[in-house]
């Protein structure tokens, strides 16, 4: 099952489950109120306050800081072309028959890097293409070492060598910066806030003669759409938001590699 159609799955079932508990929350409010009308509401504004609220509280910062990594994603692919694109031109400073060789590692480094997010959500085919990345990095490094040292000039190893150290950083850096995510217990939390604030709401409209459906349709799809595009900030390789566009900026580095 791919990662798209369970966030889907995730969100419906989340959806039917905030309708199933808002149902049963308006019949107990119902309920309630036929045997004691006057003690049906006694001190529920204070819990229903506490919950609401924390709902709120833990909806805004999971809603933030999956929209914080989602930019800083972007910023690091935009670094590592960067850092690429750096090295690529200090190649020129290396003895010229020592540069056909590495500028074509370079190409396939470059590809290698731009298979390992274009592959996801499939992890396996992804890892692939990231141990061909790590073994050209390899590669690159003990063959332009060796072009410093046959080249006897000082400031190949300084200009040089830094750019390559960068460049193998920052793809590191990107590679933990996709699997960075919060704990499954932070979700899972969220979705039980979540159901029981639609308990709470459902128990609140018992209070009323006849049943809304249009408010309880309006409060289970808002909800559930800000969980749904959490995840998709989240995950940015799958669902509607997508983080693919921002790939163009190494595929026009990797054009330019010629």
């Amino acid at each position: 099952m791919s990662l798209e159609l369970l966030g889907i799955l995730i969100v419906c079932g989340l959806l039917l489950g905030m309708l199933g508990t808002l149902e049963i929350g308006r019949r107990l409010g119902v309920r309630r109120m036929k045997e004691d009308p006057d003690g049906a509401k006694a001190g529920a504004g204070a819990v229903e306050a506490a919950i609401f609220g924390l709902m709120g509280l833990l909806l805004g910062f999971t809603f933030s800081g999956a929209a914080a990594r989602f930019d800083a994603r972007r910023a690091l692919l935009v670094e590592e072309a960067n850092c690429i694109g750096t090295a690529w031109l200090r190649l020129d400073l290396l003895p010229a028959t020592a540069q056909p060789d590495l500028r074509e590692k370079f190409r396939h480094y470059t590809n290698a890097r731009l298979e390992v997010f274009r592959k996801l959500p499939d992890v396996k085919a992804s890892k692939a293409e990231g141990e061909r990345a790590n073994q050209l990095q390899n590669e690159i490094w003990t063959q332009t070492l060796a072009a410093c040292r046959t080249s006897g000039e000082p400031f190949t190893y300084t200009l040089i060598v830094p750019a390559l150290n960068q460049m193998f950083d920052i793809a590191t850096t990107r590679t933990a910066g996709a699997r960075m995510h919060p704990p499954g217990i932070i979700y899972a939390m969220l979705a039980v806030l979540l159901l029981a604030s639609s308990l709470l709401a459902g128990y609140h409209m018992g209070a009323g003669q006849a049943r809304s459906w249009f408010h309880s349709c309006a409060f289970v799809v808002v909800i559930s759409l800000a969980f749904y595009v959490i995840l998709d900030f989240e995950f940015p390789r799958v669902g509607v938001i997508r983080i693919q566009n921002f790939d163009q900026v190494l595929v026009d580095l990797r054009q330019s590699m010629k």
